[in-house]
């Protein structure tokens, strides 16, 4: 077949990309040898791109390992490496393997940041770094490497020193949680079906397309919330982490960056799925609890879907429903908010996080430039097991208005002028009209404008309290 044969026939299935996906990779691997060989893969990657990265952010691993194959023999190597950056740290072993091969294939560097704490010889995974993303993978190899093998005595008291229960059998957590064995059992049972301990759904994104739910029922609830109250809402979360910790909210997240120069903003990209049940074991075994213990507390903590065709998805993750999820995901960026803040130091900068949202703010003119430093950013991202959303930064001076998780900071923490004034003047309205003929079909409406005057409130403390007594009095409350 001469190269124009070649791209005739890769334009033709490329028009349908999907579902002749493993006819384009067999097409372009078995012309390898020809010179025009690169010129199909770009022609290709061009098409592919939409297609590979909804594979590689399927739910199912033989999807995403499918999106890697046609990365190896569709894709150039620049296109290629930051595709790998999503799934060479991928929770699937054979997912993991098959990206790592790629890179090696392909004759990739490292594609991340190296970690120049960890050499060749104390890899616990030859040359790729280990940080973050093997925090709890290979436990007993990193045990081993860091000599730290923890006695039971010694986890006891690393336990009571913490206001931990202690949990030194599968026994002690039937009984903190109050279940038998049988009921354990039925706690960690996977997927959705009639038995098991989540229900599964979609809610609307703000700004298009759907965010999958996976809640538990209730008495999977009732245990999580439990492991919530006795033992993860008694870890110290780091300081910059500001979303799902007590006392802390959007305006101490916001407050910080208060009259910047700059503010830079990024995000975590799947958040929650990235933190998976290996390094939720990681997470328990760090706070004292043994092997046996731990595995079971993980299990209980993340959600293993189950595919149409029977099979179940492990290891599990960090389910978006679940009441300890938040918590698991700020201790498993414990380090990631560590180094971050060194780093932002360093360069003059203030940082903080609320869940998946990385702010960083500059008093006055960077010592760096902020493409370095968010270069910088992103490869410690990385190097912590978590990919950033480059299609989400944004830089915003002092001259436009800045939003820091919906709140504007340019000079004090305040809510929007366009929301404040949208809010006011249907105040005006109900008050004019009546509450009812404001609703305009939206279910408890009077429960969301005491919720926004409370929100207010927590904002701008004088006005939030004008309008709450505004809300009372529209209700017929008493103020």
């Amino acid at each position: 077949m001469n190269p124009v044969e070649l791209i005739l026939e890769l334009r033709g299935l490329l028009a349908d990309a999907q579902a002749n996906g493993a006819k384009i990779r067999e097409l372009i691997e078995s012309h390898q040898d020809m010179a025009e060989y690169q010129i199909a893969r770009f022609y290709a990657a061009r098409h592919l791109v939409p297609q590979v990265e909804a594979l590689i952010s399927e739910i199912d691993p033989k999807q995403r390992l499918a999106g890697v194959e046609l990365i190896r023999f569709g894709f150039p190597r620049t296109l290629a490496g930051k595709l790998l950056r999503r799934v060479v740290k991928d929770p699937d072993i054979e997912v993991r393997k098959r990206a790592r091969s790629t890179v090696k294939h392909l004759g990739l560097e490292e594609i991340a940041l190296p970690d120049t704490r960890y050499d060749g010889a104390r890899s616990i995974r030859g040359k790729f770094n280990t940080t973050g993303w093997a925090f709890g993978l290979f436990a007993e190899h990193a045990r081993r490497a860091w000599n730290r093998v923890p006695k039971k005595a010694t986890q006891i008291a690393a336990l009571g020193a913490q206001g931990l229960p202690v949990l030194a059998s599968i026994a002690d957590v039937q009984a903190l949680l109050g279940v038998d064995a049988a009921g354990l059992a039925r706690l960690m049972r996977p997927g959705t079906e009639s038995g098991s301990a989540y229900v599964e759904f979609e809610i609307p994104k703000a700004k298009g397309g759907t965010r999958r739910i996976a809640a538990p029922r209730g008495p999977l609830r009732r245990a999580q919330r439990a492991l919530l109250d006795q033992i993860l809402a008694k870890v110290p979360q780091h300081p910059a982490a500001h979303g799902f910790v007590a006392g802390r909210s959007t305006v101490t997240n916001a407050r910080p960056h208060v009259g910047a120069a700059l503010v830079v903003k990024t995000d975590l990209k799947d958040f929650f799925p990235t933190v998976h049940y290996r390094r939720v074991i990681g997470l328990f075994e760090l706070l004292g609890y043994n092997e046996a213990v731990a595995g079971v507390l993980a299990a209980l903590t993340t959600y293993r879907p189950k595919l149409p065709d029977g099979r179940v998805v492990w290891p599990g993750v960090l389910p978006q429903g679940a009441p300890t999820s938040p918590a698991l995901a700020n201790l498993a960026c414990r380090r990631l908010d560590a180094r971050l803040t060194k780093l932002a130091a360093k360069y003059g900068a203030v940082y903080t996080r609320y869940a998946d949202d990385l702010t960083f703010s500059f008093s006055e003119s960077p010592k760096i430039a902020i493409g370095r430093f968010l270069w910088w950013v992103d490869g410690i991202c990385q190097q912590e097991g978590f990919v950033e959303h480059p299609g989400k930064r944004k830089l915003l001076r002092a001259k436009t208005q800045q939003r820091i998780t919906g709140l504007v900071i340019n000079r004090a923490v305040h809510v929007p002028r366009a929301d404040r004034r949208r809010f006011r003047a249907l105040l005006h309205n109900c008050a004019k009209h009546g509450v009812a003929s404001q609703a305009k079909g939206r279910e408890n409406f009077a429960a969301y404008l005491a919720g926004y005057a409370a929100y207010v409130q927590m904002v701008q403390p004088e006005l939030g309290k004008a309008w709450a007594a505004q809300v009372a009095k529209l209700l017929g409350e008493a103020p």
